[in-house]
């Protein structure tokens, strides 16, 4: 079992039985729930480097010492430079999954057609021994998704639908058709009005295009157990 909570934009905060994983901490997104406490985490994992999904992960960095970073190396490398410990920082690349040691926790990068102030822009699939997730980052929809949905056979999708920047969701829709995961939840809407996308038309369209999966659409600091 993993609990999942949606805390606005791309920001998920994923607790399994024994790790919390922040993925694309924006702490400061419009959305953000006020009053939300982030008293524990483990491990972070950041998708590309413009700063509405690199976020606050430096200063979560430095107030928690424990904690680990998963990125794209030259994310890492930037890290260090604004005086991130290397032995926080656990940088990889688009490939095979990077072991970060805690819990048996995996992060596979996968590509997304997208842009980063360094580094590629990627997504990321989280292998945990309870459930497997794929937080898609900032993309367009891709041919690989199938592949790698092959692969890792993901549980829960995390899917931007806000268009302009990402996917629409008509587009979301067909992504989640190529994952084909037993849930989809949506992101990267509703944060900045050039977001176009609504959740309520992703849900139609993918109970049209992909009627396997279920959507769960989420309020800012909902959270969903699986």
């Amino acid at each position: 079992m993993v609990k999942i909570t949606w805390l606005g934009h791309s920001f998920f905060h994923i607790k399994t039985m024994s790790t919390d994983i922040l993925i694309d901490p924006w702490l400061s997104n419009p959305l953000f729930p006020s009053g939300y406490r982030l008293d524990k985490y483990d491990v972070i994992i950041v998708t590309h480097a413009h700063g509405d999904h690199i976020g606050e992960s430096v200063s979560l960095l430095k107030k928690n010492k424990n904690a680990k970073i998963v990125c794209i190396y030259e994310v890492g490398l930037a890290l260090e430079k604004q005086g991130i410990s290397s032995s926080q920082i656990i940088a990889g690349n688009i490939g095979g999954p990077i072991h970060t040691h805690i819990s048996d926790v995996k992060v596979v990068f996968t590509p997304a057609t997208h842009s980063s102030e360094y580094g590629v822009a990627t997504g990321a699939i989280i292998i945990t021994p309870d459930k497997t997730v794929y937080h898609a980052g900032d993309t367009g929809i891709t041919a690989d998704m199938s592949i790698y949905a092959e692969i890792y056979k993901p549980d829960i999708f995390l899917v931007p639908i806000g268009g302009h920047y990402t996917m629409d969701p008509l587009q979301a829709a067909y992504a989640v058709r190529l994952v084909k995961p037993r849930i989809a939840i949506p992101m990267h809407y509703g944060s900045f009005p050039v977001l176009y996308g609504k959740p309520e038309d992703f849900e139609k369209l993918t109970r049209e295009i992909a009627a396997g999966t279920e959507v769960r659409i989420l309020r800012p600091g909902e959270t969903i157990e699986v």
